[in-house]
């Protein structure tokens, strides 16, 4: 072979190589992220999740592999938030309720009748208010990142619930969660924590009377199968932390942790809009399926639920932080004057 065709050769032969050795490299430093939540893929958190997947990869240049475990696959929440505290899984949008055992700060977001409406409700966590309760998540193990939502709760009943007395002696599925156990009992009801997944069987059996739950998982989870009212009381406001692993987000350079950051801000504004957009159509499945009547509480009848449920509010204000929740209230009042 001539001596310049031998050197091309070899100078190809380095390139392919480095080629190779580099692609191998990008490979080996990928990075999993398996990203839990509990809902359906019908549901605007699986979208908000398929955002955030979306944005991750694409400003990582694929370096981060998001991978979606959608409708509790990993196990459900409570569960996963513990694997979370040793990194086997990395992210995840869960319940403000369900971390409460975690940083009882988060308590906070379930205080009935807190927020009159989303748009209060995003104003208060998306400051600092908000960040004050992601902040207090890690000592737990966990880098809160933003807030997303399911939506207000409403009640379903085996009965017409038109007020606090209607609830004397019946059984309520609740969240494990000491606060929402005593909004129920402090209208007579016996409050009984029951895993999301295992709702539907007790109701259907029998084991509870009634619920709490936003309309998404009434429809997703089918509850209006077994329930034959359901009251519109959006009496609290179901808001989800999407948080990190800590043992495994202080692993990252600073650059890979600031985009995951914005990308879990900007998946949640998304998902919040889909949520409060999707939420009437899925209002109209439950009503076409004609297995459960929808009541629509009056003004002076959720006046007088606010009342009775008020209690708890001075109940766990010392666990949450009395100070945070003088602010949040604070904030909340000025918002509803138009200040």
């Amino acid at each position: 072979m001539p001596a310049r065709l031998s050197i091309l050769s070899g100078v190809a032969t380095g390139l392919a190589l480095a080629g190779y050795l580099a692609a191998s490299g990008a490979a080996m430093a990928q990075q999993v992220l398996k990203l839990h939540h509990d809902l359906p893929e019908d549901s605007a958190q699986h979208e908000g999740a398929l955002k955030f997947e979306e944005l991750v990869e694409a400003r990582t240049n694929h370096a981060i592999d998001v991978q979606i475990y959608a409708n509790n696959a990993l196990g459900d929440d409570v569960e996963v938030a513990q694997q979370m505290q040793f990194g086997a899984v990395q992210a995840a949008p869960i319940p403000t309720a369900k971390l409460s055992n975690f940083a009882p700060s988060l308590q906070l977001i379930d205080l009935p009748f807190l927020f009159p409406d989303r748009n209060t409700a995003y104003s208060v966590l998306d400051g600092k208010v908000g960040q004050s309760i992601l902040d207090d998540l890690s000592d737990a193990g966990f880098v809160g990142a933003s807030f997303w939502e399911s939506g207000f709760k409403q009640l379903t009943c085996d009965k017409a619930v038109t007020a606090p007395s209607d609830l004397q002696g019946v059984k309520a599925r609740v969240m494990e969660s000491p606060l929402l156990i005593a909004q129920f009992e402090e209208m007579g009801a016996t409050a009984i924590p029951i895993a999301f997944s295992e709702t539907y069987s007790a109701l259907q059996q029998g084991v509870v009377d009634c619920q709490e739950n936003p309309i998404v998982s009434i429809l997703n989870m089918k509850f209006y199968e077994v329930q034959d009212y359901m009251m519109l009381s959006n009496h609290g406001y179901l808001g989800t932390a999407f948080i990190f692993s800590k043992v495994w987000f202080d692993t990252l350079d600073a650059d890979t942790q600031q985009i995951l950051l914005e990308a879990a801000k900007e998946a949640g504004d998304f998902q919040r809009a889909r949520s409060a957009e999707l939420e009437a159509g899925y209002l109209d499945r439950i009503r076409e399926a004609g297995t459960t009547d929808i009541v629509t509480l009056t003004p002076e009848q959720l006046s007088v639920f606010a009342d009775a449920m008020e209690p708890v509010h001075a109940a766990f204000a010392d666990k949450i932080g009395p100070d945070l929740v003088a602010e949040a209230k604070a904030e909340v009042a000025s918002l509803r004057s138009g200040q």
